[in-house]
């Protein structure tokens, strides 16, 4: 990836991944991690960037619309809010690095009340790579503002899981077809 070109990896955190995660894809999301690792790596030797948007919810809160709908997840300060698997220690080895970042998000969108568009735009980025979880949730309506935003949207297809096998075929036919991105 060139200098243009970001690689956002979307929650991938122990609560969306892992077996007792709280709100977990479970296996579809665990065989991501060599893929999502490797492109990571990829992306930082080119000179792109790595940035890690991350899900975070205060317990029980009762004014976030996600609370009606799913249990506890991702909470501040939780094993559940840690980084899966061998990104975990990938972060910590790179996070000084100055091509990667990770910041808090607290919508399903990468964009919604941050200021991902503006660091993008700052460093010239056109250009979005697409891995994580959940492909039909939190990454679906990044792919939806990055193409609002006139952003190239790219979806790596063995980088990003859901919660169900219908959910994840649903959102790669929607990222091709109605968004343009490209699927590889």
């Amino acid at each position: 990836m060139a200098a243009n070109e970001a690689l956002l990896i979307i929650d991938y955190t122990n609560d969306f991944v892992h077996d007792k995660g709280a709100l977990t894809c479970g296996g579809p999301g665990q065989v991501l991690e060599p893929e999502i690792i490797s492109l990571a790596d990829a992306t930082e030797a080119d000179g792109g960037w790595v940035i890690l948007p991350t899900d975070v919810h205060m317990p029980n809160d009762p004014y976030h619309p996600e609370s009606k709908l799913f249990p506890p997840h991702n909470v501040r300060g939780t094993w559940g809010r840690e980084f899966y698997g061998d990104l975990k220690p990938w972060f910590e080895a790179h996070q000084d690095d100055g091509r990667v970042y990770m910041y808090d998000k607290t919508r399903y969108s990468a964009f919604a009340g941050t200021d991902l568009d503006l660091r993008l735009r700052e460093r010239h980025v056109d250009t979005l790579h697409l891995v994580g979880v959940c492909t039909d949730i939190c990454v679906l309506h990044t792919a939806v503002d990055a193409y609002n935003l006139n952003y190239k949207i790219i979806v790596h297809k063995d980088a990003v899981a859901a919660l169900t096998p219908a959910g994840q075929d649903w959102a790669l036919d929607h990222f091709e077809h109605v968004l343009g991105a490209q699927v590889v």
